[in-house]
């Protein structure tokens, strides 16, 4: 049985704190019931990537590479599939790099089997070229797709020990070729030792600048591919 005055010391709210704390709850279903109508909407419908954007979502983890980043990895993807034997369409996986995806799409239509691996369910808008992955569960991905990329590209959205190493799993997975990773300089140990990943010339940048130095690790010559002299890619 509760006795008389045992409340007293229990933490109450102000009457500010309450509303700023009502006020980011009903934010937070705002921005959820956006998403779902996003989601719902028909993933069907053609996708004009000449004009399709999307904002950055911070508690996400999310941060957009600047144009120049962009657009240059973009030409490294065209340059392997212009370097790939075969008459088969080159296939490449965006891992967690939405900004690179859709630069492909602007910059090289022509490559039509690029599909995006992303957490954002805002992206299920893009139909067929979207699949929903979570670096959480590294092997829930469709099973006909092992081994099937001659290209992945991954940018895991934590620069933690735990992310990097399930993002791998996924690479190896997917991979049947080259592999790029986009993260931070402090993971390149790590990048060689769970990939076989060396750290590039190249220096990714970001719209807003991040306050951690960022590389990209691949298992060949970026610069090289993309020109005999490798004076296409610079820093």
């Amino acid at each position: 049985m509760a006795l008389e005055g045992d409340n007293d010391d229990l933490p109450t709210l102000s009457a500010e704190t309450f509303a700023a704390l009502q006020q980011f709850y009903n934010e937070e279903d705002s921005r959820e019931k956006a998403r779902l109508d996003i989601v719902q909407a028909d993933a069907a419908a053609p996708v004009d990537y000449t004009t399709l954007t999307f904002d950055e979502d911070w508690q996400l983890s999310q941060f957009w590479y600047d144009e120049a980043t962009s657009n240059a990895l973009a030409d490294i993807c065209l340059a392997v599939a212009e370097n790939n034997p075969g008459n088969d369409p080159t296939r490449i996986a965006c891992l967690s790099c939405p900004t690179l995806f859709l630069a492909l799409k602007k910059r090289h239509p022509q490559l039509s089997n690029v599909i995006l691996f992303e957490f954002d369910k805002r992206f299920s808008k893009l139909g067929q070229d979207f699949t929903f992955y979570d670096y959480k569960s590294p092997l829930d991905v469709p099973r006909e797709w092992r081994e099937y990329f001659d290209l992945v590209v991954a940018d895991p959205p934590f620069l933690s020990g735990e992310c990097l190493t399930k993002t791998a799993v996924t690479m190896k997975f997917l991979s049947k070729g080259k592999m790029i990773l986009c993260t931070g300089a402090t993971m390149a140990d790590m990048a060689d030792r769970l990939l076989h990943l060396k750290k590039q010339e190249f220096i990714p940048g970001h719209r807003n600048n991040l306050a951690n130095e960022f590389r990209c690790f691949a298992n060949f010559d970026m610069k090289a591919i993309t020109n005999k002299d490798g004076d296409n890619l610079s820093s």
